[in-house]
């Protein structure tokens, strides 16, 4: 079974990433707005029980952790990806490099950029056309995050929450 790891952001900040995946992100349908802590993986049964055990103890030494969303960006040329950039705390790299190790190991497909997606699978002059509209709006953004998710796509390739970690859970 295919599993992520993700950090789901506030209502307000999802609505507003809504507002535009809804028309520019084939993936609206199927996932609720995130950051993507650690890329998809496969993991049989037996494996997901290490899994969530690890991520258990990640979440106990972790603490909550300050989202601060601070502009528009893309992965432009590599992908027509346009996404809300997040800060890369050193709280946020430390839970997505935790997320590659021990039973999760593995090498990420890319760096860690901290993101919310709002558009992907565009042409390049829709592409051109969004970006340049959305870097003309400021956006500025903060919350504190409380918790992680396992999630587990399902058949029809939605993902749904198979546990939720909260950060700080063991103090």
């Amino acid at each position: 079974m295919k599993y992520g790891i993700v950090l789901f952001p506030s209502k307000k900040l999802q609505d507003l990433a809504n507002s535009y995946r809804k028309r520019y992100d084939p993936s609206y349908a199927l996932i609720p707005p995130h950051l993507t802590v650690r890329d998809p993986f496969e993991a049989t049964e037996q494996e997901i029980e290490q899994v969530v055990s690890q991520l258990r103890q990640t979440a106990k030494e972790s603490h909550p952790l300050v989202l601060k969303i601070t502009k528009y960006s893309s992965f432009s040329p590599v992908n027509n990806v346009i996404y809300m950039k997040a800060e890369p705390t050193e709280e946020l790299k430390s839970l997505s490099e935790k997320c590659y190790s021990g039973a999760l190991s593995g090498e990420p497909e890319y760096s860690f950029v901290p993101h919310v997606t709002v558009g992907q699978k565009l042409s390049s002059d829709e592409h051109s056309d969004v970006l340049g509209q959305l870097k003309m709006q400021d956006i500025s953004h903060e919350e504190v995050i409380d918790r992680f998710h396992l999630l587990y796509q399902l058949d029809n390739g939605s993902w749904t929450v198979y546990e939720t970690f909260l950060l700080g859970g063991g103090e």
